[in-house]
Parts: C-alpha cells; structure tokens; sequence
C-alpha cells in the first residue's frame, strides 16, 4: 500500500516496465539553463529510443492526458502542444518567444 501512495499518478502505468527509456531520464527532461542545441541533440537521442519502444503510444497519451513537461513518446512539449495538449509554459517557447 505505501508503493501505491508514493508513487502518486505514477502507480499502475504497466508499460512504464516495458519501455525503452528506462533508466534514462536524462535524454528526456532538459537541465537547468539548457541551450537549444544541447536541447536538439538530446530529444533526437531521446527520439531514437522512442521510435522502437513498445511502450510509446502508452507513454505519449500518459503525458498529453497530463500536460507532462519533457519528452515522452516521441514527443516534447512544443509537439504535444500543436496536437492539442498544451503544456503550461513549454521551455522551448519561453526560449523562443524572449527572443
């Protein structure tokens, strides 16, 4: 019972076990004071791993049902954005629109 309250929204997503990505969160979640091009070579690192995961469709419904920040299921936030599910204030277009 204590697993079930300490992982929060994250319980019971099944296919989290079964992805690709796992122990690799790094490529998908961008450090502090990322740069653009770090950026562009991270997700297409991140993007390479999606592309074979069975878990990708999964992944990506989980995080546009909850506006999730980073990269998941081959997409980021700018990409969930334009499908319709917008992300709160998406780093890359805060980057941008500074500009």
């Amino acid at each position: 019972m204590d697993d079930v309250v300490a992982l929060g929204s994250w319980a019971g997503q099944d296919w989290m076990a079964k992805a690709a990505c796992a122990g690799k969160t790094r490529l998908f979640f961008a450090p502090l004071a990322e740069r653009p091009q770090a950026r562009a070579r991270r997700e297409a690192k991140a993007a390479d791993l999606c592309r074979a995961c069975p878990s990708r469709t999964a992944c990506r419904d989980f995080a546009r049902e909850r506006r999730e920040f980073g990269y998941w299921g081959g997409e980021n936030e700018e990409e969930r954005t334009r499908a319709g599910f917008p992300v709160p204030n998406p780093v890359g277009a805060r980057r941008r629109a500074a500009s």
